[in-house]
């Protein structure tokens, strides 16, 4: 799961939305680094990307996938599945998309002490919408780009926007199914007794 999914699952409450965007910036032992309940979020996190891995739904979405791109279809799946949400968006959630990450962006602004990555990219991210544009399928082909900068192996997403485009069906039906049992793995463990 990428950004989107996280902040929808993680809680609604600051601390919580704070944490869930964390859990990508933030890594190693937490030991007292922020406050409690950031670290809860921030522990959930990583718990949500510990049970999307090792998922039946997820393993059968990434084996889609042509074999030599199986190494970064996760990145892919992650990135696509964001996507997904965005566009079933009142099937999952409360409230307005736009309402939803309208609420991030003040809480992202609101924090004077954001991991400094975080920090350098809160501003574009509010100010481009990063997370309501998930919505549009052509964002993502900008999203998958700069990631590949990132890799060391760039080359590994050369015409994956092409595969996506061929599976967008059977992976958007494999999301489907799968969300809903995210929800209720995040939920179970956000009640959970610390």
């Amino acid at each position: 799961m990428n950004y989107l999914a996280h902040l929808h699952l993680g809680g609604s409450q600051p601390a919580q939305l704070l944490g869930s965007l964390y859990g990508d910036f933030v890594k190693g032992s937490l030991a007292g680094h922020y406050p409690a309940d950031i670290e809860a979020a921030i522990r959930l996190h990583r718990r949500i990307d510990a049970f999307t891995d090792q998922h039946p739904l997820v393993a059968q979405a990434k084996a889609r996938f042509p074999a030599e791109r199986r190494r970064v279809a996760g990145i892919v799946l992650d990135v696509f599945f964001d996507h997904c949400l965005a566009r079933h968006w009142q099937q999952f959630a409360d409230e307005p998309l736009l309402v939803f990450t309208t609420r991030v962006y003040r809480v992202l602004d609101g924090e004077p002490t954001l991991p400094e990555r975080l920090a350098l990219l809160a501003p574009r991210m509010a100010a481009q919408d990063w997370l309501g544009s998930y919505q549009d399928f052509a964002v993502i082909e900008r999203i998958v780009a700069n990631i590949g900068r990132r890799l060391s192996r760039p080359q590994a997403l050369d015409g994956v926007m092409d595969e996506l485009d061929r599976l967008y069906q059977p992976l958007s039906d494999d999301f489907l199914l799968f969300y809903p049992e995210l929800q209720a793995f995040a939920r179970q463990e956000r009640e959970r007794p610390a």
